[in-house]
């Protein structure tokens, strides 16, 4: 017996905040600001799937022991991260972990905010709770495949996510390794994500994975916590995640430096762009041609996109906007930036200029040096032929707000007003110092009504 369950519930159980590194808290910290961001401009009551999930979850009613982001009003804490971490992926612009292909903090900021909530944790307490979600998450991702996830039709933010979720919290509710190891195997009995969203237009469906995530690590957490059994050593047994998930594990990438390197939330992007992540670098190169040549839509003969072949089904005119390359490159190059609104609100109705270039893109799959680099880089050439017969081209391996090519503090602050002013104008600065206040702040309690105070209607 390998005993890799045991060594991560021993992980879980004995990380304390203080043993965490100092940069790992601090770019934890970037990375729930980031997200917090882009999680209360998902409360919008135009867009469908906040709105949706929030009457959902008040309907169900429920304890008040949680907040429900920009909402205004308190449930248990299962429903909390159920509504909260499905609003977490809603906007398509949080953080990122390209390698592993996930969602983390879409998944991690609910789940540590809606337990802290619950347990009166303190600010260091929620911080640690995300990194060590985030490093579960991406371990268990790692040593499945995500590659071999996506082949066999599953969502590896949604399937790992589940692990992620119960280890914040647990260790938000003080698990000892023995409950924490019961509860990655109940994790392990609710993990599911079937890639089926990517045919739901509404892009409800897509968000909704990462809101099962949270809820189901939530709830395995919880009824560890009550003494409720579930399978032991989950990850060394006959029908194990890798089995399901898989048919090339890597099990050892579970423990490999586990303690020493904290490549789950050191190696997240930030994203710049409203949109699936595998489009990012070509959105930088596109951008780069539009402004460097001045190019105008009218002008475009055919636009093309070049992208790995193991990824390409993902972005070749995908039902979901956010995952289209045909709508999404186009909207760019019209205006010159994309916006979480563009996701929401096809601009192929409303501009007839973004509709006669959308049917001038080329979605062309390499099996050469693109499609080498993924999943580690979204490799990608963008080729744009104009009418009067000039070529413009550019390739793009590393996209803006990786760890490689950060966005700066000005950028990041920027985003952060653009996110939360959409939705709470009055609320940039007080909610923006709340967070930096958490690694001294004596419980999340300040940070959680912000979040959860109704936004503009």
């Amino acid at each position: 017996m390998t005993a890799y369950t045991k060594q991560l519930s021993t992980f879980i159980a004995d990380t304390t905040a203080s043993s965490i590194p100092a940069e790992v808290r601090g770019r934890t910290l970037t990375m729930i600001k980031d997200g917090a961001g882009a999680l209360l401009a998902a409360a919008n009551p135009a867009y469908s799937t906040g709105r949706t999930i929030a009457g959902h979850v008040r309907a169900l009613g429920g304890a008040a022991q949680s907040g429900v982001v920009g909402h205004g009003f308190r449930t248990n804490a299962v429903h909390a991260a159920l509504a909260n971490g499905t609003m977490g992926y809603a906007c398509d612009i949080e953080p990122h972990h390209p390698e592993a292909i996930l969602h983390p903090i879409a998944i991690m900021t609910p789940v540590a905010l809606a337990v802290s909530e619950l347990e009166g944790a303190s600010g260091i307490d929620l911080i640690a709770a995300v990194a060590i979600g985030c490093e579960i998450e991406y371990r268990v991702s790692m040593s499945i495949g995500p590659a071999a996830q996506y082949a066999l039709g599953f969502h590896p933010s949604s399937v790992c996510g589940a692990f992620g979720a119960a280890a914040a919290a647990a260790h938000l509710l003080c698990l000892d390794a023995e409950a924490t190891e019961r509860a990655l195997g109940l994790a392990a009995c609710q993990a599911s994500g079937l890639m089926a969203w990517e045919s739901d237009p509404t892009e409800n469906a897509r968000p909704f994975q990462m809101g099962l995530a949270a809820r189901n690590g939530v709830t395995a957490a919880l009824l560890a916590r009550d003494g409720f059994g579930g399978p032991m050593e989950i990850f060394d047994r006959n029908h194990s995640p890798f089995q399901a998930y898989s048919r090339t594990p890597a099990p050892e990438r579970l423990t490999e430096r586990l303690g020493t390197a904290w490549d789950g939330i050191m190696e997240l992007a930030i994203k710049p762009y409203s949109c699936v992540s595998f489009l990012h670098p070509g959105l930088d190169a596109l951008l780069g041609l539009v402004t460097e040549n001045d190019i105008a839509p009218a002008d475009v003969e055919t636009l093309t996109i070049r992208f790995p072949k193991s990824g390409i089904h993902c972005v070749e005119d995908n039902p979901l906007k956010s995952h289209s390359a045909p709508y999404i490159l186009p909207v760019t190059l019209a205006r010159r930036r994309l916006e979480v609104a563009d996701i929401f609100v096809d601009a192929r109705v409303s501009d007839p200029e973004v509709a006669a270039l959308c049917k001038r893109v080329d979605v062309v799959a390499d099996d050469g040096d693109l499609e080498r680099l993924f999943p580690d880089f979204y490799a990608t050439e963008i080729v744009i032929r104009m009418t009067d017969g000039r070529e413009f081209a550019a390739r793009k391996d590393i996209a803006r707000g990786y760890p490689e090519t950060p966005m700066s503090e000005a950028e990041l602050a920027a985003k952060f007003q653009t996110l939360v002013g959409s939705v709470a104008p009055d609320r940039v600065a007080d909610l923006a110092a709340a967070i930096d206040a958490l690694p001294t702040a004596p419980d999340a309690g300040g940070f959680a009504e912000l979040m959860t105070k109704s936004v503009e209607t």
